[in-house]
């Protein structure tokens, strides 16, 4: 991207170095013909790599076929896609929006409308997205205080401390809202006990436990959904990243009744061309995939003392924003996730050679 181009945007990311204009698998070309080995994967979007044949296929047939008409009508696409997302939780009915901050936002009105109490407990150094109720959930001050006042009644809890999520849960909780593995706040998983205990509580207050699982989700780490690794079962669930291998979706999936006409909308949701998309990659997503993925996230860890799952892995450095510049420099993208954790996030079709070729200069750049 040139400059001028550039001066074009709102600034709300930090300058860039370089753009790209190609990718293929695991690989993407810049604008001045450089390959990089992309462990980024669009922020962990690009679940089945650049240009993976089955959602390429499957977006271009329904471009020739139809692209938009709204909720008011519903198409075979999506219908597909809620019939395949229902079948992997095992029952559920879905929402379907163009983010997942605009999914989290669909579950903060779905417990106020079930529950009738608008509290919401979140943890600290979590992250639900940047609008003004996802904002509010997200426990890190430094993304909520220029935008103050937010929402009201959001209580923040330590992650895997049962004494205080028991604390903050109280008759005014309508929602405890839990990232099984936080993403942005540090590649920190949650321990299944403490999952557990927030199901326990849930029953006890009345609320919905909801599992954000806009980055876990789609078998990032290792299953389809992280919460299968913990044996609890939530109210509700939010996807996004990587249901359509970088098309723009999100969607709640919800396990219990409380919408009716009028509660909620999304012009462009469940668009058919994402949704077809988005069925090549659920199909996709399959034991022997989800098998390579916790065998290439076993490959990594023995690399490195990271924490999280699959293929959503931290790694403390001393400096993220350095480790990242330096990892660049010698083509591979990786991103941070927080001041001194860089995250592991390569598209789920790594092979071993690539995760092989991704040790080999991560150790180079950290000696």
């Amino acid at each position: 991207m040139s400059v001028a181009v550039e001066s074009r945007l709102l600034p709300t990311y930090p300058e860039t170095k370089i753009g790209f204009v190609d990718g293929d698998g695991v690989w993407l070309t810049s604008s001045d013909g450089r390959r990089y080995l992309d462990f980024a994967a669009g922020i962990a979007v690009v679940a089945l790599g650049h240009r993976h044949p089955a959602p390429l296929a499957a977006a271009q047939a329904q471009l020739d076929r139809l692209w938009h008409v709204s909720n008011l009508y519903w198409t075979e696409p999506m219908a597909q896609l809620a019939d395949l997302l229902s079948d992997r939780i095992g029952g559920a009915q879905t929402f379907f929006c163009n983010s997942g901050t605009e999914a989290v936002e669909t579950a903060i009105k779905y417990a106020r409308k079930a529950t009738g109490k608008p509290g919401i407990v979140s943890l600290e150094s979590s992250f639900h997205g940047r609008t003004t109720g996802a904002l509010a959930a997200t426990g890190q001050p430094a993304k909520r205080e220029r935008f103050e006042p937010l929402l009201p009644g959001v209580t923040y809890a330590q992650l895997n401390d049962v004494a205080s999520l028991e604390a903050a849960v109280g008759p005014d909780t309508g929602l405890i809202l839990i990232e099984p593995v936080q993403g942005e706040g540090g590649v920190n998983p949650a321990e299944p006990a403490f999952l557990a205990a927030a199901a326990t509580l849930a029953e006890e207050h009345g609320a919905l436990l909801c599992f954000d699982e806009v980055q876990t989700g789609v078998g990032r780490t290792g299953t389809f959904f992280a919460f299968e690794q913990s044996g609890v079962r939530p109210h509700l669930v939010t996807l996004a990243k990587g249901l359509a291998n970088g098309l723009p979706i999100g969607a709640l999936l919800a396990t219990v009744d409380a919408f009716e006409p009028g509660d909620h909308a999304s012009t462009f949701g469940g668009n058919p061309v994402v949704c077809a998309a988005a069925c090549a990659v659920v199909e996709a997503v399959d034991e022997e995939l989800l098998a390579a993925v916790r065998s290439r996230g076993r490959q990594l860890a023995e690399a490195f003392p990271v924490r999280g799952a699959g293929l959503l892995l931290g790694l403390e450095v001393p400096s993220a924003s350095e480790a990242v510049a330096a990892c660049l420099d010698a083509g591979l993208l990786v991103t941070s996730a927080g001041p001194t954790t860089l995250r592991l996030s390569p598209p789920l079709t790594v092979s071993p050679d690539e995760v092989a070729q991704a040790i080999s200069i991560l150790q180079e750049v950290l000696s």
